[in-house]
C-alpha cells in the first residue's frame, strides 16, 4: 500500500469517526483533518468523497443544527452566529433560517423570562430584571423582544 492510500484510509476513518457522534459542517471536518496533519490534497479528496456519498452536506447540517438549538431554546441570532463559526456559508444559513416557521422568539422569551424571574423571586426587581435581560441576550434573543417582554412581565 502506498503512502497516499494509507493517508486516505486513515483520514477517511477519522472523518467517519467524527461523523459517528454528530453531523459536521464541511469546514469543521477540514479543520479537524488539518489538526491531524493530513496533507491538503488528501483532505480535498476525502471531502469530495464524503460529499459524493452524501455523508456531509452543509444544508442538512445547518437545518439539523437549527432544529436542535431551537429546542434548547436559543435565539436565531445566536444560532446564526454558531453556524458562521462552524464555517457554514451565509446563503445556507439564511435559507435554513427562513425554513423556521413555527418558532416564536417572543413566546420562547416569555417562557424563559417567567421561569427565570420565578427563580429570582426574592431578589430586588431591578436586579432580577437586569439578570434576566443579560441571560436572554446571551441566549441570542433580540434586545427589542427581551425589553418588551420584561416590561410586560414587570408591570
Amino acid at each position: 500500500m502506498n503512502k497516499r492510500t494509507e493517508f486516505f484510509d486513515k483520514a477517511r476513518d477519522y472523518a467517519f469517526f467524527l461523523l459517528k457522534f454528530r453531523l459536521r459542517s464541511e469546514n469543521e471536518l477540514i479543520q479537524r483533518l488539518k489538526v491531524k496533519k493530513i496533507p491538503e490534497a488528501v483532505i480535498k479528496e476525502i471531502i469530495s468523497f464524503l460529499k459524493e456519498k452524501k455523508f456531509i452536506d452543509d444544508n442538512v447540517f445547518a437545518k439539523a443544527w437549527i432544529n436542535s438549538r431551537l429546542r434548547k431554546p436559543l435565539g436565531l441570532r445566536r444560532i446564526r452566529q454558531e453556524l458562521r463559526q462552524k464555517g457554514v456559508g451565509k446563503e445556507i444559513i439564511e435559507a435554513q433560517s427562513l425554513g423556521v416557521k413555527d418558532y416564536s422568539e417572543t413566546e420562547a422569551v416569555l417562557d424563559l423570562a417567567k421561569r427565570r424571574l420565578n427563580i429570582l423571586k426574592g431578589t430586588d426587581q431591578v436586579i432580577a430584571k437586569r439578570r434576566v435581560y443579560a441571560f436572554l441576550l446571551r441566549r441570542g434573543f433580540s434586545p427589542e423582544i427581551v425589553i418588551d417582554t420584561l416590561n410586560q412581565l414587570c408591570r
